[in-house]
């Protein structure tokens, strides 16, 4: 059981809580840039061409993954890592720098992806969710097939997703939200379930339509990539992860960038 935090209070004395877990289940929370998959990928499009053509000699590695909740995620549990040992690398000053290119795909079919961005001749990570079967046996089969490509290298999560790699006294932290899970749990479902049983709607959670509690979902999953991350430390990521998976991805990525 994680330890207990004080809660902020507002001027009337009264917790804010409440609100915090408003702006998690209702939108405050910045949504993924752009409206659509489509969008995010045709930015990444662009954002590619304009490396190859402006900055191809300063950019050392495109690292794939399947939407922007992932690379806000990476972007701070690799400044951690390297705060804790400066070999690994900052993937978000490395962006910075423009020695490197996030490239959101946007989920869905990765086979379209395995050769997409080779013209570039740019080495490549790709970071594939684990996801459930039978979804896992085709990212298996995309994560071969990269790794048969000279200066490539793709990996994909031992747990269902990023999400499952927090702990949940991070999540405490952050929200004062208690969540338990293990490493195939929806995460970001489970924790909008519990928001919205703390603070119910006239509606039960259960009689919600399907589309409404996949909006809080999403946003409980972008509160968890970007809020709840920040709150996570070397020990608490190495309950979590313990055969240290995530230290290898980097190790992959330095091993990329120095090819």
């Amino acid at each position: 059981m994680p330890r207990s935090h004080s809660i902020p209070r507002n001027r009337a004395g009264q917790t804010t809580v409440r609100k915090t877990h408003n702006r998690i289940l209702f939108g405050s929370v910045q949504r993924q840039h752009g409206n659509t998959n489509g969008e995010i990928i045709d930015r990444s499009i662009e954002n590619l061409n304009d490396a190859k053509t402006e900055t191809a000699d300063r950019v050392g590695l495109l690292l794939v993954v399947e939407g922007m909740n992932d690379i806000e995620f990476l972007r701070r549990i690799s400044l951690m890592l390297h705060a804790t040992d400066c070999q690994l690398p900052n993937l978000a000053e490395m962006e910075q720098r423009g020695e490197l290119i996030f490239v959101p795909f946007g989920g869905g079919h990765v086979r379209a992806w395995i050769n997409r961005f080779a013209p570039l001749g740019r080495p490549e990570f790709h970071l594939y969710d684990h996801e459930l079967p039978p979804e896992t046996g085709l990212r298996r089969q995309a994560a071969e097939s990269v790794n048969d490509r000279e200066g490539c290298k793709a990996v994909i999560t031992r747990k269902r997703c990023l999400e499952n790699y927090l702990h949940p006294s991070a999540i405490f932290a952050a929200g004062q939200i208690i969540v338990q899970f293990d490493d195939f749990d929806c995460v970001a479902e489970l924790t909008a379930r519990e928001l919205y049983r703390q603070h119910p709607g006239e509606t039960a959670w259960l009689l919600q339509a399907k589309r409404s509690q996949s909006r809080m979902a999403n946003r409980a999953k972008r509160w968890l990539n970007t809020v709840a991350v920040e709150h996570m430390t070397p020990s608490l990521l190495a309950e979590r992860d313990p055969d240290g998976e995530i230290t290898s991805w980097m190790l992959a990525i330095n091993d990329l960038l120095a090819s």
